[in-house]
């Protein structure tokens, strides 16, 4: 699905288990995975995908994603400063690399937003350049997802645009790839 979505041969950019504990998960800002994907790790395009598998129902009281249909047609440039090993806070909350509140607004004033809610097992497939954030978890409720990101084989990892290093290997796989596809040798 990955490889049909993308129209390329596909690898595997980053994995991930996002929880939202109950009655302490904490959110996440508004932004758009490329954004980072592009200043700290290098890649050229939003030529990728995030696949998400629920482990657990998501609804709004839990934390459900929340995203604004359409916005990832536009790219938004994020002011501030590239923080050095950004990536070591940026997961747990992100500081830099977020869009401004007026261009948010903007894109919720013409798309909306909507909460992708769901039960476990459930998929949601989204690109990497959708404007995304999560409310906390202040609910009885965990909501864990699987967060799958497949780039296209032609948009492979190059220096990072704004960073000065990579993000390691754990977190942005650039060295150890396996290509998924028609073409894969």
């Amino acid at each position: 699905f990955a490889r049909q979505i993308l129209a390329d041969d596909v690898y595997i950019h980053q994995s991930r288990v996002n929880l939202q504990s109950a009655f302490k998960g904490a959110g996440f800002s508004w932004h758009s995975d490329f954004e980072t994907w592009h200043a700290e790790d290098g890649m050229p395009c939003p030529r990728s995908a995030s696949v998400v598998v629920y482990l657990d129902k998501n609804v709004e009281s839990n934390g459900a994603l929340m995203v604004v249909p359409g916005s990832h047609k536009s790219f938004l440039r994020c002011p501030g400063r590239q923080e050095d090993a950004n990536w070591e806070k940026s997961l747990q909350s992100q500081t830099y690399g977020t869009p401004a509140n007026e261009d948010i607004l903007a894109l919720a004033n013409k798309h909306g937003i909507q909460h992708c809610v769901g039960e476990a097992g459930d998929v949601l497939i989204f690109d990497s350049n959708l404007l995304h954030a999560s409310c906390g978890n202040r609910s009885p409720w965990h909501r864990r997802n699987l967060f799958v990101a497949f780039n296209s084989w032609e948009n492979r990892l190059q220096s990072p645009f704004y960073a000065q290093v990579p993000r390691p290997e754990h977190v942005a796989h650039r060295d150890r790839i396996a290509r998924f596809g028609a073409d894969a040798a």
